[in-house]
């Protein structure tokens, strides 16, 4: 299954687990079941397969940024609406809106092999901007409380895998210790550019 949004000039197609995706008047909407996520503990050795979260996947072309207000039907600790980035089984990155551990908070994680995890900066309500940027092999992920005004929160890359083929970006829904999760993104916007400066706001 497909799905084409008229904000985007690229197709999407759901990976993972059943997420029950859909989309009305400018508003994509995606559910996570009970316990599900995306994450390889870093305190672990093993590389088992990744447990796995609905996600909504496609593939843009050259430089761009993706942008969404992301709004969270919190439920349980570390419930998530997130725009994601794949470049391959080991490789990804989330930038998320998690009720993480008590309130609405920013937080990322890169997995390279394992997983990391940053937190960032709370939230009133449950709701916030989300931006990730690609240049090259660069990654940017920004954040807003009003979709003018942005907070840098993070510049990566994830590897020798991303050479191999296009990365893929959207959206994932996580429930990680709850019994499911709905989350809406709207306010979608695509642009074909980098950043301009990553930390000035704009």
């Amino acid at each position: 299954m497909l799905l084409e949004l008229p904000e985007l000039p690229f197709s999407l197609r759901p990976y993972g687990p059943d997420g029950d995706w859909s989309y009305a008047d400018g508003v994509l909407t995606g559910t996570a079941g009970p316990r599900q996520d995306r994450f390889v503990p870093p305190t672990g050795e093993t590389l088992e397969p990744a447990s796995d979260a609905p996600r909504l996947l496609g593939a843009p072309e050259g430089d761009f940024q993706l942008i969404a207000r992301v709004r969270v039907g919190f439920g349980a600790a570390f419930d998530a609406g997130v725009l994601y980035v794949h470049v391959g089984e080991r490789a990804w990155a989330k930038l998320c809106l998690e009720y993480s551990p008590d309130a609405a908070t920013v937080c990322t994680v890169v997995t390279r092999g394992h997983s990391d995890d940053c937190n960032s900066f709370t939230v009133d309500g449950d709701s916030v901007w989300l931006r990730v940027s690609r240049t090259g092999r660069a990654f940017a992920f920004h954040a807003s409380l009003d979709g003018e005004r942005w907070t840098f929160v993070r510049l990566f890359t994830l590897g020798e895998e991303e050479e191999s083929g296009a990365a893929l970006v959207g959206f994932l829904v996580q429930a990680p210790t709850g019994e499911g999760c709905t989350a809406a993104f709207d306010r979608l916007e695509f642009r074909p550019t980098w950043p301009a400066d990553l930390r000035d706001g704009s």
